[in-house]
């Protein structure tokens, strides 16, 4: 839950930063001082919406690194990194994407994918994941996070993102502009007042996680696309039932918040909504019906 609420809450900050700055460079007065002017607040809201999401996708690769210590295998100086190499490299190749750089991470069992492009991306595994499962297993979880970059997981994701921040911009100022001018009791276009202020930030906090529940739905549902990739580049689902059936009687560990729609697992609980992975039971279910 602690994660999760960081994830929504680092959202939300980012639109409130932005939109404070934006607001004492006297964006918002511009696009209020001859009422609301509609076309310049959808261009602003996109702005707004997308620089964040964009931004961080072009980082993810950077600080995936170093928020989790990984070191990418430049040569490998055991049998299990060779191993770990030749194996993503297999996948990449049978999912028809350049081959991505492989990392080790210190952790309890998980993994993720990430980066900007198909054919420069990142997978990491920890060493918990390479010491917990067999390796029938852990190729199957890399078949997941191979399968997330050749679905172009990460830019669709960013692409959600985007799109949800831009309506949480727009209907935050709609909505202030309008109580702001019941509250006004004069005319005057001396610009957004105090009312005007409160209540988009306020309204952007609400919409905001409103807008988390609508992308974690998103990343839940692209979780089952993965399992069914890594399914069809090992040509067979159950590696990948047993891999989640083992990661079922684990702990998962936790990842960053800037990455964690990217692992193989989370932990859904009170805040199932907010969660970016199906419950591994259903996960589990769906595979076994590909069968």
């Amino acid at each position: 839950m602690k994660r999760i609420l960081l994830f929504i809450a680092t959202n939300i900050a980012v639109l409130v930063v932005m939109s404070v700055i934006l607001s004492l460079l006297g964006v918002d007065r511009f696009l209020t001082q001859a009422g609301l002017n509609l076309p310049m607040l959808l261009v602003f809201s996109l702005v707004v919406g997308f620089t964040g999401s964009i931004i961080s996708l072009l980082m993810s690769k950077s600080m995936a690194k170093w928020s989790t210590g990984a070191r990418v295998i430049e040569t490998p100086v055991n049998g299990t990194e060779v191993w770990l190499v030749q194996t993503v490299g297999t996948l990449a190749q049978r999912a028809g994407i350049g081959m991505p750089e492989v990392a080790v991470y210190d952790g309890e069992p998980n993994a993720f994918a990430t980066g900007a492009f198909r054919d420069s991306a990142l997978v990491a595994v920890s060493t918990g994941l390479l010491q917990s499962m067999t390796k029938d297993e852990v190729e199957a979880v890399l078949g997941h996070e191979v399968a997330h970059i050749a679905n172009g997981d990460m830019v669709t994701m960013t692409l959600i993102q985007g799109v949800v921040n831009t309506f949480v911009v727009f209907l935050s100022r709609v909505v202030g502009y309008f109580v702001d001018s019941a509250l006004r009791r004069n005319n005057d276009n001396s610009g957004p007042g105090i009312g005007y202020m409160v209540t988009v930030m306020v309204c952007q906090i609400v919409f905001g996680i409103g807008a988390s529940i609508i992308v974690a739905w998103f990343s839940r549902q692209r979780e089952f696309r993965a399992d069914a990739g890594s399914a069809r580049l090992l040509g067979s689902p159950q590696p990948m039932i047993q891999a989640l059936a083992r990661l079922g009687g684990s702990t998962p560990a936790g990842l960053p918040q800037s990455m964690a729609a990217m692992g193989i697992s989370d932990k859904p609980g009170i805040m199932e909504l907010f969660s970016t992975h199906p419950p591994l039971e259903q996960r589990i279910a769906a595979l076994r019906g590909q069968r």
